[in-house]
């Protein structure tokens, strides 16, 4: 074996894949990122403590190329990614769910990116499903501010260690969901832009025992009280802006306030007090649906 063949490869890109009673899928998705393109990489399994007999024995058993197992007491997604983010050792992050997977190009385009471009800070791409729904996975395209409103960035983008590091990472208050979307809202808030690249490189399986189909109006109307709550003056400085050329938007917040009117969050209900200022708001009235 030669001198170089004896070096060690520096990482570059941290994945962080986090489990929980998903052992059957896990193959898969450590599969798809021991084939990528890019070589500086690492993975961090985190095991946010599994009960399940079948993910503790292949946990057990984990022995995959660069890559690391972390366990840690049930604390939770938004614990066990940040877990896993500090025990990485990649300037950039990409968060995995055990079930999903990743295209061999996504690292090597992604980092390519935040290399280049300071200014970028979140960096995603097309999507589609497989498993039990397949096809194109149709989001809108990325826009600020529009996406206080609706999230358009899946939990599998890559950022910046640094800036995680400048927030309070991916917090656990939001604990039925949208750890994602707040954690983007935690990113942009630092000035970061966003770019999503024009190909398909991730891929979401589509359980029917998934967070998100397990989601309730209840559960949606908390998600965006917690929003509110964790994001105020960002809500607050942009909802001008963003309600300004569109009815269509208001009537959106309208329901929306519907939705938060039954979450008794006082913090929220001081922020919708303010928000009921802009002038759009005040002269417009939803019609219909």
């Amino acid at each position: 074996m030669s001198g170089r063949d004896n070096q060690v490869i520096p990482t570059k890109v941290s994945v962080n894949i986090t489990c929980f009673n998903l052992g059957r899928y896990l193959g898969e998705a450590i599969s798809s990122v021991q084939a990528q393109s890019l070589a500086q990489f690492e993975i961090v399994v985190v095991d946010d403590g599994s009960t399940e007999a079948a993910t503790k024995k292949i946990l057990d058993g984990l022995a995959s190329p660069k890559t690391r197992l972390l366990r840690t007491a049930n604390r939770g997604l938004a614990g066990a990614r940040n877990a896993g983010i500090e025990a990485a050792g990649g300037n950039f992050i990409l968060p995995l769910d055990a079930d999903h997977k990743i295209a061999p190009s996504y690292l090597e385009k992604a980092a390519h990116l935040l290399e280049t471009d300071p200014e970028l800070g979140i960096v995603y791409c097309r999507a589609s499903f497989f498993g039990a729904k397949r096809g194109r996975w149709r989001l809108p395209e990325y826009n600020f501010p529009e996406i206080l409103l609706h999230n358009m960035i899946f939990c599998s983008a890559m950022f910046r260690k640094t800036d995680w590091e400048q927030t309070a990472g991916y917090k656990t208050n939001m604990a039925k969901g949208w750890e994602d979307y707040d954690f983007w809202l935690s990113l942009i808030e630092l000035g970061r832009q966003v770019h999503c690249i024009p190909e398909t490189l991730f891929f979401y399986r589509q359980r029917a025992d998934s967070m998100a189909h397990a989601m309730t109006q209840e559960d949606i109307a908390e998600g965006y009280a917690m929003l509110f709550h964790n994001h105020s003056r960002l809500y607050e400085k942009n909802m001008g802006a963003l309600l300004r050329d569109s009815s269509a938007k208001v009537r959106q917040l309208y329901r929306l306030n519907n939705l938060l009117a039954a979450t008794g969050l006082p913090a929220v209900g001081r922020t919708w007090s303010r928000l009921k200022g802009v002038p759009n708001l005040r002269r417009e009235r939803p019609q219909g649906r």
